[in-house]
């Protein structure tokens, strides 16, 4: 701010005339002398005026620059920035506290094939998401594998038209999902691995209620506690890899712990809401597949003893999302191949820690992209 004015000829330009003449501007323009926070320039000189008689006057000038206090910031503490603190680096070595143990949940595998126009078998699951699944729970090493049911697509024993291109495929199915079993307890040797039933696994036997009922059931001779000779745990060598089926779908099941059970499931939403409709219905947590799809949701309700926080979470699936699993939404060629078709399916795995009997658990959804998963700061690939 800039004020100026002038001293008469008769004024002597000393200190205390300039003084008193900055006080009579500050006056004069309505400024308090407390109001000022800065004097940065006071110039003195003289110049000339004409009096009333047109005589020339000499006069002395005087000019001030000044700025307020407040363009120089706040005169209070205000908040400053905290102190800089360093620390020297700290090796944290994870370790599992006792009582706790790791569950990992296979979804949906879908394993089954049909034939290119060479004659060539062509899978409809995903090797590169299994071979990651598979080599994330070597690294986890579990206490539990849960297998959620349609490992076996089964597309030919349906109820549905099958075209030619699935048929004559099973065999091949039958054959990698024994080679699944010993892949499974390799990857897990301390494990206790459980396959649930899902409404895929239930097409053989229903199968064969339908076209050779004479079949149904049959054993081995002599050997009454055996699975049947065409039921999937038999089939598939379950029994030589120490690996338990857990039959009847729907109503199969496997409890975790006491919060915390793992079901095929038998509920499909759109919109991603499947998870809500178990929430609706569930009094415990529940982990589930059935829909292809990473879902995840939780609700608290009022309990006697307080609130009380359940999840409903489906982990995705392993088969592969480009339309090759016979679906509603499928589509084949004129040779009875299907189309390429993106489905609304994500590929992915659970792991669940946890304590058993009424203890805690925690649920992690690994999601699975193109044969790519990161788990735990560590890249797994196909």
């Amino acid at each position: 701010m800039a004020l100026g004015d002038a001293l008469t000829n008769e004024q002597q330009p000393n200190r205390l005339t300039v003084i008193g003449k900055i006080a009579d501007l500050l006056d004069r323009n309505g400024i308090d002398p407390d109001d000022i926070g800065k004097v940065h320039r006071v110039n003195v000189w003289q110049g000339f005026h004409k009096d009333d008689n047109g005589e020339a006057q000499v006069v002395d000038l005087v000019g001030v620059t000044l700025s307020p206090h407040w363009a120089e910031g706040p005169q209070w503490p205000v908040i400053q920035p905290g102190p800089q603190v360093r620390l020297q680096p700290r090796k944290i070595k994870p370790a599992r506290a006792d009582g706790w143990h790791d569950a990992m949940i296979l979804p949906d595998m879908q394993v089954g094939y049909y034939r290119s126009r060479a004659g060539d078998l062509e899978p409809i699951h995903d090797e590169e998401a299994i071979a990651v699944a598979l080599a994330i729970t070597a690294d986890i090493n579990p206490t539990l594998v849960i297998l959620v049911g349609d490992n076996l697509d089964g597309a030919e024993l349906g109820k549905y038209r099958t075209s030619p291109a699935y048929q004559q495929t099973t065999q091949a199915a039958i054959d990698r999902l024994a080679t699944l079993c010993a892949e499974l307890r390799h990857a897990a040797p301390n494990a206790r691995i459980v396959w649930l039933a899902g409404n895929h696994e239930e097409r053989l036997p229903r199968y064969l209620l339908d076209n050779a009922v004479a079949a149904f059931g049959l054993r081995k001779g002599n050997a009454p506690d055996s699975w049947p000779v065409l039921s999937l745990p038999y089939l598939a060598r379950m029994d030589e890899h120490d690996i338990e089926f857990v039959p009847g779908y729907p109503a199969s099941a496997f409890w975790i712990n006491d919060r915390l059970r793992v079901i095929h499931g038998d509920k499909v939403a759109s919109g991603g809401s499947t998870a809500h409709k178990y929430l609706g219905n569930e009094k415990v947590s529940v982990i589930y597949g059935h829909i292809h799809r990473r879902e995840y949701a939780a609700r608290t309700r009022e309990d006697r003893d307080g609130p009380k926080e359940i999840m409903a979470a489906s982990p995705g699936c392993l088969a592969t999302i480009n339309g090759a699993v016979p679906s509603t939404k499928g589509g084949l060629d004129l040779d009875g191949r299907p189309m390429t078709r993106v489905e609304d399916w994500q590929q992915g795995i659970g792991v669940v820690t946890y304590q058993e009997g009424d203890g805690m658990f925690a649920y992690h959804n690994i999601a699975i992209h193109d044969g790519w998963a990161m788990w735990a700061g560590k890249e797994y690939r196909a």
